[in-house]
């Protein structure tokens, strides 16, 4: 039976921050603290710290003395090199596990099972086999190194907050994360490889239309 490692709550708890900069719901010069984001998030304020110093060694963030942080301002360029950036490693790493040619065909029979209703698929069923699809492909890779840098690139799904525009990416995906699967099951690397970063651009260019909505809209 396949074994899933569990991901670290300062990673998620970062991608959710990092997605809400990027869609812009965290605005510009907004203050963020401590004690705040671990009531709305239910942790504990340990892994919001960590999250904090992970955001703000990212520029994503300016730390404040025992005053939590405010956010910074960014660009449609830092949005990009994020995901060119995270578009090479996830595709490095898919190449990589397709090479071992591992079953991951538990993955491929939940995705399966997604994809016959997407219009019921819940937020947190989605969100865990996304994970799920990502990490082992990133243990699978055999590169700690890779791992540890995709974790910190890690933002999550990269949709919007609404229910149309939540199940479109879910639709969408799962169908991208089928591809994947299956090239890996196949040992083919290179339609892995390719399959991969083409799911991170789409993602990336997801991003980008949500982030030049909020822009437009606050102008």
């Amino acid at each position: 039976m396949e074994q899933f490692e569990v991901m670290p709550v300062r990673v998620r708890l970062t991608a959710v921050l990092k997605k809400a900069i990027y869609t812009g719901e965290l605005k510009s010069g907004q203050e963020l603290s401590l004690t705040d984001i671990a009531a709305q998030t239910g942790v504990s304020r340990t892994p919001v710290r960590e999250a904090f110093q992970a955001l703000a060694a990212e520029g994503l963030i300016t730390l404040r003395m025992n005053k939590g942080a405010i956010v910074n301002q960014i660009d449609a360029d830092f949005i990009k090199d994020h995901y060119e950036l995270r578009a090479l490693l996830e595709a490095a790493a898919a190449e990589k596990a397709a090479e071992k040619k591992p079953d991951v065909s538990g993955l491929l029979a939940r995705a399966y099972e997604l994809q016959k209703d997407p219009d019921a698929v819940s937020r947190d069923e989605y969100e865990k086999l996304n994970q799920d699809i990502h990490m082992t492909l990133w243990n699978e890779s055999g590169n700690k190194r890779m791992k540890n840098l995709l974790m910190d690139l890690w933002n999550g799904p990269s949709t919007g907050e609404s229910p149309e525009d939540r199940q479109s990416h879910y639709q969408k995906s799962t169908e991208e994360h089928i591809r994947i699967l299956e090239a890996v099951q196949k040992g083919d690397s290179a339609g892995a490889k390719d399959a991969m970063n083409e799911h991170i651009i789409r993602s990336m260019n997801n991003i980008l239309r949500y982030y030049e909505e909020q822009k437009g809209a606050a102008e």
